[in-house]
């Protein structure tokens, strides 16, 4: 039986009349930049998320570093981040002219130990990126409580967390400002690259806009040195019509979650751990295996698509200087164990039940 990781072809054809629609309308009416869908998208989004403002932006990176640079954090000023995520996170932080302090991460759940993020405060600290990764929040709670008593800034890296909530709370609602990409392959996905950015904040609004915008918020309105990231109105336009079926598809994702979760051996697999303040909105089903660059080529051959997030661990990546790599301790033994498996809206049980029935079989002679 074949079974691929990823099906970006349901999205669509669940909608294909409306997407189709609405692309013909924008073609036609030639508003491919700006636009009523990405107003409409914009007002929407930040509706679904429960926030005031929403800005459409480039790509998810583009949201990091834009977010970044409307805080006017100092110059050389340290920013805490996860060392397991994808590399955009660091990468915002670099570009945008801040040094990167990578914290250690839970083994249970792949986030940022927030028992671990004090220590690496000094001085210079400026802010505090908690990743929110594989559609699962971190503990805001202890991570606010402990921006509030060093007076930091928190951006919150939602890039794999659309519709992931902690008590109550949308994920990006909780911090001073949010971020999102619209890649194709997240939960709420378009054609092509695509970014947001939400924040409660008037002020934060309008030097988002206008960074994004050429330094404006009205034609020739240059106020200060901006860039070029846009939200186009194409993929605003398909954008609106999948963020009314986000809800649904996420909550298929849940029940393929428990499908695993009731079959999968635990006795040789580590399950992905639910934080009970948390809704995952499973962006991404990780477990950990020993041996798994095996149990990894077994499944291949057996049919089986997987995807490792991430294989190594940033603090091992030459390209951030960090002394001291083998400190980290549970992000090392992370990057050789996790294992991503299908866990698509279009995935049937017969599917489901045949990965982990091979999988079980598989690590249970290799373990």
């Amino acid at each position: 039986m074949k079974v691929d990781f990823a099906d970006l072809n349901y999205q669509y054809y669940t909608i294909k009349k409306k997407i189709d629609k609405n692309l013909k309308s924008v073609i036609g009416s030639s508003s491919f930049i700006g636009g009523s869908f990405l107003k409409k998208f914009e007002k929407e989004f930040s509706i679904y998320c429960n926030i005031k403002y929403c800005i459409g932006v480039g790509n998810g990176t583009d949201a990091l570093e834009i977010a970044i640079e409307s805080l006017n954090l100092p110059h050389g000023s340290e920013i805490i981040v996860p060392t397991n995520t994808f590399i955009a996170t660091a990468e915002a932080v670099v570009r945008s002219g801040k040094k990167i302090v990578f914290a250690e991460v839970n083994y249970n759940n792949n986030l940022l130990n927030v028992n671990k993020i004090e220590n690496k405060i000094s001085k210079k600290t400026s802010a505090i990126i908690p990743v929110h990764l594989f559609g699962q929040s971190c503990d805001m709670l202890k991570i606010l409580e402990i921006a509030k008593k060093y007076q930091l800034k928190v951006i919150e890296d939602c890039s794999q967390s659309h519709g992931a909530y902690f008590k109550g709370k949308h994920v990006g609602t909780m911090g001073d400002i949010g971020t999102f990409s619209f890649y194709p392959g997240k939960n709420l996905g378009g054609f092509g690259d695509g970014g947001g950015i939400i924040t409660n904040n008037f002020k934060l609004n309008n030097i988002c806009r206008r960074i994004s915008n050429h330094g404006r918020l009205q034609k020739f309105d240059h106020k200060i040195i901006g860039r070029n990231s846009r939200l186009d109105n194409l993929n605003a336009s398909i954008l609106i019509e999948k963020l009314r079926l986000l809800n649904k598809w996420i909550k298929m994702r849940n029940i393929n979650a428990r499908l695993y979760n009731d079959n999968l051996d635990s006795k040789y697999i580590d399950l992905p751990q639910l934080n009970k303040d948390c809704y995952h909105s499973y962006h991404l089903y990780v477990i950990k295996v020993n041996k798994r660059n095996l149990v990894r080529q077994l499944l291949k051959q057996k049919g089986i698509a997987t995807g490792i997030h991430y294989p190594e661990s940033l603090n091992k990546n030459k390209i951030f200087n960090i002394n001291n790599k083998k400190s980290f301790k549970i992000s090392n033994i992370l990057s050789k164990k996790i294992l991503s498996l299908p866990i698509y809206e279009s995935i049937s049980k017969k599917k489901i039940l045949y990965v982990c029935r091979v999988l079980n079989e598989i690590v249970k002679e290799h373990h």
